[in-house]
């Protein structure tokens, strides 16, 4: 057996656990779930062709949850994502200076995204129960505080607290990115009488470009994908809450109606391609790598 012939034998031996659960896992549940979709299926029951019948009724019948529940997980994506980078950027530039107890601090941001979602949840619905802490403070003020996690005018909003609070992650790759620039930009900039703004948004911002696209679109697929808090919070029945995911869930096991379960994925697998394409195509006007000649 020639060298050649052994490295691809063990590369495919290496990669083999991989390409299993890709096939098993991804690749087999994925076609599954798209002729799905144009079935009528109750679990019990052998699936009956309808053709694009679920996908009409889904987008086309007045009054659809899909799209209450797109416009709701919508709301949520689009509030929260540019929230999380602005908060993001705006603590990893606060905590990459010499601060006192700068560890500290940096362990205290980061330490939310490592709570269990359900454990985020609890202690959630405990501070902005109607007379939780939350609500407590603001009555302070002489506001009266909403129930967040019930009124469906105000949930969402509730749940978006929620995400902004596990923002540790995007904090502890900014601060990454933001060690990596060269103080000989700053330098640079400052002999050139560039005050602390223009640093920020000429040195600082384009430096960081490429890991804000990552930050982005990973925030806007984990948005769109929310599920586990909204179930927990709502068992989705909160009309102000009602998500894509959830949806999804709630048609499969609660309703029996494995078809709509099967489209609506279909759709939503749809909806996070267009969404990264338009993403990544938009974001070749502004982010920079460094070392790349300028076209």
């Amino acid at each position: 057996m020639s060298l050649r012939t052994r490295e691809t034998t063990a590369f495919y031996l290496f990669m083999s656990p991989w390409l299993v659960g890709m096939v098993f896992l991804f690749a087999i549940p994925l076609v599954a779930t798209f002729l799905l979709s144009f079935t009528d299926w109750n679990l019990f029951q052998p699936p009956e062709w309808v053709g694009l019948d679920n996908y009409t009724d889904l987008l086309f019948t007045p009054g659809s949850a899909f799209w209450l529940a797109f416009w709701n997980t919508a709301y949520y994506a689009v509030i929260l994502v540019p929230l999380n980078l602005a908060l993001s950027i705006g603590f990893a530039v606060l905590l990459n200076q010499p601060l006192v107890l700068r560890r500290f601090f940096r362990t205290a941001f980061y330490l939310p995204s490592t709570i269990p979602i359900v454990a985020v949840v609890m202690l959630w619905s405990w501070l902005l129960a109607p007379s939780g802490i939350v609500n407590s403070i603001l009555g302070t003020v002489g506001i009266d505080g909403p129930a967040w996690l019930v009124d469906p005018a105000w949930v969402k909003n509730g749940l978006i607290i929620m995400g902004v609070w596990q923002m540790g992650g995007g904090v502890v790759l900014f601060l990454a990115g933001l060690q990596g620039i060269s103080p000989m930009l700053y330098e640079a900039a400052t002999l050139d009488g560039a005050g602390a703004w223009r640093r920020f948004w000429s040195i600082t911002i384009p430096m960081l470009s490429p890991i804000i696209l990552f930050n982005l679109i990973i925030g806007v697929i984990g948005s769109l994908q929310v599920f586990a808090q909204v179930y927990i919070v709502t068992q989705g029945h909160n009309p102000g809450a009602v998500m894509l995911v959830p949806l999804v869930y709630s048609n499969a096991f609660e309703f029996g109606k494995m078809g709509d379960a099967s489209a609506i994925s279909v759709l939503f697998v749809l909806l996070i391609l267009a969404v990264t394409a338009v993403i990544l195509r938009w974001s070749r006007r502004w982010v920079y790598y460094e070392g790349e000649v300028a076209q």
